[in-house]
């Protein structure tokens, strides 16, 4: 799913006022991360994850890595926060602009 600009900047407002839902630290990301993101987007579509500890190629290499594997689309990132979005064809919660 490729998303727009306009939708970008929809889902950027949105996830403002998020609050990180996935932390991914020291440990970094493995399996069980991986599982309970895609299982927090599933339910929320819209999630706002946190990674901490790891130089600025690292932490950008993981969270590509984690939007790949979860299947979702890197809305935006700025520092260590990163807010992930992936439509929950069963029940969906957002309603994008076209």
């Amino acid at each position: 799913m490729k998303l727009s600009e306009k939708q970008r900047k929809h889902l950027r407002g949105l996830g403002h006022s998020l609050k990180p839902i996935i932390l991914i630290g020291q440990g970094g990301l493995t399996d069980a991360v991986i599982a309970e993101a895609a299982r927090a987007i599933h339910d929320h579509e819209l999630v706002k994850v946190r990674v901490s500890g790891m130089d600025r190629d690292v932490r950008d290499e993981t969270i590509a890595t984690l939007a790949s594997r979860t299947n979702s689309e890197l809305v935006g990132q700025i520092g260590h926060t990163a807010l992930l979005y992936r439509r929950n064809a069963e029940r969906t919660r957002i309603l994008l602009p076209s």
